[in-house]
């Protein structure tokens, strides 16, 4: 799921970073500030965020050189009271602020700490002559973040549902295709060896039949990644909804192989009929038309 989790925080990230740098600005002064109390005046803002934001792992600040000043404020105990003075001048969130001197959101990455996939918000504060002072840090697990901004994202209830459905629909279009399957294979070991006692409608049935089946296990592969999975889509091929491309995929390839089979029929037993045949052929025609249309679409928006 860490996929699906980094596609909706893009989604959100810049409305998550507006969120997290108004809350952290409104508690980040630089008034009354002496190099006597400044620890005890950067502790007293960390608790006030900690109050704000909750669901954030680990606040804490950062000299203007990288080093920590004080320890952690959390709510995890494994995290809180502890790092002081550890070197955090190598973390990308700390040069990011040094160098466009704003509040930043990080990408989301590995936390040291927890192992989970975390974000980090940055606030810079500076004195009335513009001198870094020190750089306000609050730690969020990408989960948590999406809860705070995105609650349609992918651990609300009617999230869980449809991934449920989804589910559901899956195995039951797996059971389909495997009686496809094993309804094709006995057509064709039912024509035996004799070539010259082989039906072709009876071969053309049962190459539809299997070729249907391998169309639906690839809708069940396309539905069950990208709506229960979250998996990635493919490059060149994910522009549009996968459910969809591979739907009609499944109905221009069951068509097509119904019109090839009339054509081979009608040639052979009812001339006078290649006109339908050739009419559904038109109308495979038209469907393949569409989903090019469809699948440009798409790709331009996204684009």
């Amino acid at each position: 799921m860490v996929i699906k989790e980094i596609q909706e925080y893009a989604q959100v990230r810049t409305k998550a970073r507006a969120y997290l740098c108004y809350i952290i600005s409104r508690h980040a002064s630089n008034l009354s500030i002496t190099q006597t109390n400044l620890e005890e005046h950067i502790a007293k803002e960390l608790k006030s965020l900690q109050e704000l934001l909750p669901k954030a792992e680990v606040f804490y600040a950062i000299s203007p050189n990288g080093v920590q000043l004080g320890t952690n404020i959390s709510n995890n105990k494994r995290l809180h009271g502890k790092r002081e003075g550890i070197d955090r001048s190598d973390r990308a969130y700390f040069y990011k602020t040094i160098k466009e001197e704003r509040c930043i959101l990080t990408d989301p990455y590995p936390s040291l700490a927890t192992n989970n996939m975390v974000v980090t918000a940055s606030y810079p504060v500076y004195d009335e002559a513009k001198n870094l002072l020190y750089i306000l840090c609050v730690d969020i697990s990408l989960e948590n973040i999406l809860k705070m901004v995105y609650p349609s994202s992918f651990n609300s209830n009617f999230s869980k549902y449809a991934k449920l459905v989804y589910t559901s629909f899956s195995v039951a279009l797996a059971l389909v295709s495997l009686l496809l399957f094993v309804k094709g294979l006995s057509g064709f070991l039912k024509l035996g060896l004799d070539v010259n006692s082989i039906d072709i409608n009876e071969m053309f049935k049962a190459t539809i039949l299997l070729t249907l089946s391998l169309a639906i296990f690839d809708l069940v592969k396309a539905i069950f990644e990208e709506e229960v999975l979250g998996k990635e889509k493919k490059e060149g091929a994910g522009e549009g909804h996968q459910t969809m491309i591979r739907f009609l995929g499944s109905i221009i390839i069951a068509l097509s192989i119904e019109a090839l089979m009339l054509v081979f029929k009608f040639a052979i037993t009812q001339p006078e009929k290649l006109i339908s045949a050739v009419y559904l052929i038109l109308g495979v025609t038209a469907l393949m038309v569409g989903l090019s249309v469809y699948i440009y679409v798409n790709k331009a928006v996204e684009k």
